[in-house]
């Protein structure tokens, strides 16, 4: 039986990974939380808090093998185990050379952030593209075999920026393919304007946040104000930062359903976060740190959420293929192995902070 590897990161990548595996079940499926052999890296890693938070620290690790456990999944951390015939990635950041030799599958698993000058210029050097310090090169390194895009939008920004276009194509995205689902819900409030953050200090970028908090009131103007922390932050720090600089009955949530709250809202403002696309899918009136014309031309398709039955059918397609890597068609593998299966089981209560 061939295996296949999964390379998981946040739980919104993790979850992303089960429901292709969950596709694919005549193929021996294990994951193993992103890695590095660089040992510079890995003592970083081990040593120092600089890139805890990142996916890469332990903390990510914890709480990702803790659902993978949970699901009965199996885990080859560092991919130690085993030999593998396809390594999917949830990103192209961090390839390890060895897992070159393997087929692979890039998977797009949420926004891609602010390509900047500095961007340029590690793309340029061919410095590695961590040191870019946030995801800006994600999906344009043009060193996995296949790049399975969010939308026509984002397959035309990865070939701009250095991705073969004969390597990508538009699947969609698993957990922002089928956003409609979150109308009908139980969350408690309602007509509400919501401010989703994130993590922008604790991956040591700048953000004047009192000036945000400030910005998100202007704009409400007397409404109900609801934020909605990102998981990775301080969420003592927010919730203080928040409450003196907002009109009493904010509401703040450091867990719980980000869509079924923006279902709920009746305008949303985000910074750098890929739910501004459930917003955009919702029909919301939404703000943004990105242009929002730009946004609403990469907004992932809605497929009624088969983007990772699509994924797998590439999985499923690349493996069959005998050919050398430069003659596999994904856009004909998706078409040609495509199989309806029932929708994937995930538990909804570890998702649910994503």
């Amino acid at each position: 039986m061939k295996k296949i590897l999964f390379i998981t990161g946040s739980i919104n990548q993790t979850t992303q990974m089960h429901q292709i595996a969950n596709e694919l079940p005549e193929f021996d499926c294990w994951f193993s939380q992103l890695f590095t052999d660089n040992a510079t890296l890995n003592n970083i890693i081990n040593k120092t808090t600089l890139l805890s938070g990142t996916v890469l620290s332990n903390k990510f690790r914890l709480i990702s093998e803790d659902y993978l456990q949970q699901n009965g999944l199996q885990i080859d951390f560092g991919a130690k185990k085993n030999q593998y015939d396809l390594v999917v990635f949830c990103t192209d950041l961090i390839v390890p050379p060895r897992m070159r030799n393997s087929k692979t599958i890039w998977v797009q698993e949420g926004m891609i952030d602010r390509y900047t000058p500095w961007s340029g210029v590690v793309k340029a050097l061919k410095l590695p593209p961590t040191l870019c310090g946030n995801t800006s090169l994600n999906g344009s390194s043009n060193i996995c075999d296949v790049y399975c895009a969010a939308s026509t939008g984002y397959k035309q920004y990865f070939m701009g920026k250095g991705t073969e276009e004969r390597k990508i194509v538009v699947t969609g995205m698993p957990n922002y393919d089928n956003l409609v689902q979150h109308i009908n819900n139980d969350f408690p409030h309602h007509n509400y304007v919501m401010v989703a953050t994130t993590d922008m200090r604790e991956t040591f970028r700048i953000e004047n946040r009192i000036a945000f908090i400030k910005k998100a009131v202007k704009i409400a103007n007397g409404r109900p104000l609801l934020f909605k922390l990102h998981p990775n932050e301080n969420v003592a720090r927010a919730e203080k930062e928040i409450y003196a600089n907002t009109p009493a009955g904010t509401l703040v949530y450091s867990k719980g359903n980000t869509n079924h709250m923006i279902a709920n809202c009746c305008e949303l403002i985000t910074q750098y976060s890929t739910v501004v696309y459930t917003g955009i899918a919702l029909g919301k009136k939404v703000h943004s740190l990105f242009d929002i014309n730009e946004l609403k031309r990469l907004t992932p398709i809605q497929n009624d959420g088969v983007s990772a039955r699509n994924i797998a059918a590439i999985c499923r397609g690349y493996l069959k293929h005998d050919g050398n890597k430069e003659s596999f068609d994904p856009q004909l593998a998706m078409d040609k192995y495509h199989v309806s299966r029932p929708e994937p089981e995930l538990t909804e209560e570890l998702i649910a902070n994503w």
